[in-house]
This record gives structure tokens, C-alpha cells and sequence, in this order.
């Protein structure tokens, strides 16, 4: 009789999230993980614990936008269904984050006791995790769950959304059956589709006299910025991003022309775009931000849309057609073009700052920010003014700027900040966050004080809710207010400044700058009433929505 030992079903976990490049699980335990966590620390997988569950899934949705794949590990009931608002952003914004659950063991809940963290029927949290992820399993049989395991992970890399893995914690320690290797098929493109789909695009920039290119968001997703760099150089086409798809190539780069947003943007990208004869859209999602609240002006029959495996040109579709296979194709297709010169950008014009005794406002600080900015940072930005102010600064690498552009949760910027930083040790991190963002999350920058990270926090403190006051203003947009500056006494070793004038705010920045052992923070007092011209331009649309207009 064989006496071979198997991994156990936690073991198998934690191994196969390791070999797919997950080298850090963020969360906070609990007694129905803590066997998990317990194997954690005799694996390679190292823990990074958070203040709260909702940090967790935001630290590992920044990990994954920067690696591929990040994971958490909570417990059952209070810890899980903290995540569910962290991970549904993950899905609606499609990243691939692997929610891992404790739960109570199997005989605990054959007996149906009233257990603590209990809010229902057993069934009923994996139910919940079944509607924001795209697959979702329960490791209660182990005939099955190595292969379970297998086949979760390989849906998180194939959809690029978040999975669940719940293991009841009497199932942790039990060996698993080592099943036959399962070839899962990937993703094949049809090949007359794909061919055709090219064919088609190929005769109508023939013809075209302004052909652009419009990038999206799953460009990212899809670890595509490479070669859409390469077909943006061979082809010679100007580039605009969507806002969720922003960084998706060097900005700095000289083809590209800035954010297309409707109405929200620049008026040299709008005009570009808006009078292109042929715009190739690649990866991109025609969500409500992304069109600037549905102001974007653009003619369906102009345009090649290539994303969620399909191929839309005008009337025609082309499905099953992969993105990275559209975008290779063409790539091979296009003849090289030498003669062309890309359209030149609006110069940025180098601005007088400080300015004796002027006090600070948005659109300053993001100019000085912009100036700032190195080739090692990656700009992480919360919701509200901070991020539709952050359209105009200019990141130096692509795939540097990380935001919730579409779902646009607050709270967003602090913690995955957190997993951007752990994911890419050699990069540091701006944090641009408004002051109500930051009361929901910030106490997750006491782990990157913690854990010696030196971001720098820019305080967007104008003392409430700004985008609220724009669209309908009422004393529910006020909120406490807090001394941002001060919390190092609180939160650990970490440096606080105070701007509310230019010049207070350039000593604070260059301070900041020069700190690389702890984060900083930077508390900028705005007035109440400053606001970035996009922001105006998008609350004047969605006042009438508030108003019951259509």
C-alpha cells in the first residue's frame, strides 16, 4: 500500500497561489482562517495584515493590477462579507482578486448550530461572492478540490475578474487526491472571424485620412501596453485613453494626445478625436465616466471596436476574436510608416510656483505635482475632484496611474496603494486622496508605516464631499475634520506637513520628497468652492440627473 503524502487542500492553496505569482496575501485573521493563516507562515506566501477586511480586498485589487493576479484571506460572515464592496469594484473594473474565506467546518455545520459570524443558511455567503465573481467554490470535498483550486485560479486569469475559494477550516489540514493534470482550454479566436476582422480594418485605414486610436482599459487588463506601443510606432497613430485606461502607454510618449472623456476633456483631445474619419478603440468600455457622462461625440460607423472577444466594425460583427490577437495581427499587417510625424501636443508651459502669499488651489497643485513626477512613481488616485483633477498629470511609464475610474468607489487609494507598493518594491507611490476618501480608508496608512513604504499622501482637505457640493449642495456634504498632519502620533513613524498657501505647500512637497523612510502627509487646505474645470464640466451633467432630468 502507497504511503506517499500529499499536500494538504490549505498547502495546495497557498502552492498554487504562489506558482501563479501571488507572493502576498493581505487580510485580517480570524478563528475560522486562522488554521489557514497558520500554514501561511510556514510557506513562502507572506501575510501583510491590514487595519480592516475592505483594505485587504483593496490592497490585493492594486497588487493584481500591477502583477497579474492578488489575493485575501478573511473569515466567515463579518470578515468576507466586509470585502463585498472592495471586491465587487474588483469585477466591475476586472480585476482578478482571489477572495479566500474561512468558514466553519463541515461537521460544525451538518449540526446547524447557531454559530458566531452565522447571518443565515451556510449557503448564503457563497451565494453573495456568486454575483461579484466569476467563479466560486467550496473546498469541502477533497476528491475535488485540488482541481477546484486549478480551475478558480485559471478563471481568474482567463476573465481577469475576482474568484472565491471558501475552506472550512476542519478542511485545511485534510491531504487532497492529486487528479490527472486537466488541460483547461484557453481562449481560441476564430480564425476566419480574426482574419477577416483585420482584413476589413486594414482596407479602411487604406482609406483613411485621420485614423486614431483610442485605448481602454482592458489593454491593461490584458497586459497588452507593450505591443499597443509597438503598433502605435509602426502605424505612426496619435493615442488617446480612456480615464480608466489611463497610463495605458507612457504619457510622456509623443503619439500620445491625452484622456478623451466628452466633454471633460482637453479641447486639442476632443477635437482629434471628435474629427477622426476612423477611430480604433481597443479595449475600451463605453461606460458612462469613460464618455464623459454620455457627452462623448462618436459616430459608430467611424469605428473599430476590438474588446470583450469580439470585433465591431460599423454594422458588422466579428465574434470570437480575441483582443490580444486582434491587436497582433494588425500589428503584423500594418507597413511601417517613417514619414509621419505625430500631431503635436499642447506644451505644457513651466509655471512660476510658489508665488508669494497666494493661497493653494487644485489646478496649481497639479501643475507643481506634475513637475514632480519621476519615472519611479506610481500615481494612485481616489474618486472625486483629486481624480478628475489627475487627467492632466503626465505619468512617465505606462501602467503608473491606478484608479476606480468607472465603479468609483471612495476609499479606493490608500490601501491599494498599499499592494501596488508591495507588488513593486522599486516604485513609490503618490497618493492623491480627498479628505472624506481618506476618513473612510485611511487608517491603512498606518501598514505602510509599518512596513517602512515611503509614499507621498496628498490631501485634497477642502472640508467635505466636493463632488456632491457641485452636483446638489446641503450641510450632508460636511464632515468632521481632522488634523491629517498629525497623525504620525497615531499611526506611527510618518511625517506631517500643513499647505494652505503655495509657498507652504512647496516646502511641504520638497520635504517629501526627500523623506524616503516613512510616508508622508501632506494636508492641503482648499477652499471649499475650488474645483477643477472637468469636475464642473461633469457635476453640471449630473445635476440634472439628481434633479430628475433625462
Amino acid at each position: 500500500m502507497s504511503t506517499a503524502k500529499f499536500d494538504t487542500i490549505g498547502q495546495y492553496l497557498l502552492k498554487r497561489l504562489y506558482e501563479t505569482g501571488v507572493k502576498h496575501v493581505f487580510g485580517v485573521p480570524g478563528d475560522y482562517v486562522l488554521g489557514f493563516y497558520d500554514l501561511m507562515t510556514k510557506s513562502p506566501v507572506r501575510h501583510i495584515g491590514t487595519t480592516r477586511e475592505d483594505t485587504a480586498a483593496f490592497a490585493a485589487d492594486g497588487y493584481a493590477r500591477c502583477l497579474g493576479m492578488g489575493a485575501l484571506a478573511v473569515t466567515y460572515g463579518v470578515g468576507a462579507l466586509n470585502t463585498v464592496n472592495a471586491v465587487a469594484g474588483a469585477y466591475a473594473e476586472s480585476s482578478p482578486v482571489v477572495v479566500i474565506s474561512g468558514a466553519p467546518g463541515g461537521r460544525e455545520q451538518r449540526d446547524d448550530p447557531l454559530l458566531h459570524h452565522r447571518f443565515g443558511p451556510f449557503t448564503f455567503q457563497r451565494e453573495i461572492f456568486e454575483r461579484i465573481t466569476c467563479a466560486s467554490v467550496v473546498l469541502d470535498d477533497p476528491v475535488m478540490a485540488f482541481r477546484q483550486i486549478d480551475r478558480a485560479l485559471a478563471s481568474a486569469r482567463r476573465f481577469c475578474k475576482p474568484v472565491y475559494i471558501e475552506i472550512p477550516r476542519d478542511m485545511v489540514m485534510v491531504e487532497g487526491y492529486p487528479a490527472p493534470d486537466e488541460t483547461i482550454e484557453p481562449f481560441v479566436s476564430d480564425e476566419t472571424a480574426l482574419s477577416e476582422a483585420v482584413a476589413e480594418t486594414m482596407a479602411l485605414l487604406a482609406k483613411s485620412v485621420s485614423p486614431m486610436i483610442i485605448a481602454g482599459v482592458e489593454l491593461h487588463r490584458r497586459r497588452l501596453q507593450g505591443t499597443l506601443v509597438e503598433f502605435v510606432e509602426r502605424a505612426k497613430l496619435p493615442v488617446v485613453a480612456t480615464l480608466s485606461g489611463k497610463s495605458v502607454i507612457a504619457e510622456r510618449h509623443p503619439a500620445y494626445l491625452g484622456i478623451y472623456q466628452g466633454a471633460m476633456s482637453s479641447e486639442n483631445a476632443r477635437y482629434t478625436v471628435e474629427q477622426s474619419d476612423l477611430l480604433l478603440m481597443l479595449g475600451v468600455t463605453l461606460n458612462d465616466i469613460d464618455t464623459g457622462i454620455y457627452t462623448a461625440k462618436l459616430d459608430p460607423h467611424l469605428m473599430v471596436r476590438a474588446s470583450m472577444n469580439e470585433v465591431v466594425i460599423s454594422a458588422h460583427r466579428y465574434p470570437r476574436v480575441a483582443l490580444a490577437d486582434f491587436l497582433t495581427k494588425l500589428l503584423s499587417a500594418v507597413s511601417a510608416r517613417n514619414e509621419v510625424v505625430f500631431p503635436k501636443t499642447e506644451a505644457s508651459v513651466a509655471i512660476e510656483f510658489p508665488e508669494p502669499d497666494r493661497p493653494i488651489t487644485t489646478a496649481r497643485m497639479v501643475e507643481r505635482l506634475n513637475q514632480a513626477l519621476s519615472d519611479e512613481m506610481i500615481v494612485v488616485c481616489d474618486v472625486g475632484d483629486c481624480l478628475f483633477a489627475a487627467l492632466d498629470l503626465q505619468v512617465h511609464e505606462q501602467s503608473e496611474f491606478l484608479a476606480s475610474g468607472f465603479y468609483a468607489t471612495m476609499g479606493f487609494a490608500v490601501p491599494v496603494a498599499l499592494g501596488a507598493q508591495i507588488a513593486r518594491p522599486d516604485h513609490r507611490a503618490l497618493i492623491l486622496v480627498g479628505d472624506g476618501a481618506f476618513q473612510m480608508t485611511g487608517t491603512e496608512l498606518s501598514t505602510h508605516a509599518q512596513l517602512g513604504l515611503n509614499p507621498i499622501v496628498v490631501v485634497f482637505n477642502n472640508r467635505g464631499y466636493s463632488t456632491e457640493r457641485c452636483i446638489l449642495e446641503g450641510p450632508f456634504n460636511d464632515i468632521s475634520l481632522w488634523r491629517f498632519d498629525r497623525l504620525g502620533e497615531v499611526f506611527g513613524p510618518l511625517k506631517g506637513y500643513e499647505a494652505s498657501t503655495e509657498e507652504a505647500f512647496e516646502e511641504a512637497l520638497t520635504n517629501a520628497l526627500n523623506n524616503r523612510t516613512m510616508p508622508s502627509v501632506i494636508n492641503v487646505h482648499l477652499s471649499a468652492d475650488d474645483a477643477s474645470s472637468a469636475m464642473k464640466r461633469l457635476a453640471m451633467h449630473l445635476k440634472t440627473k439628481v434633479n430628475g432630468g433625462s
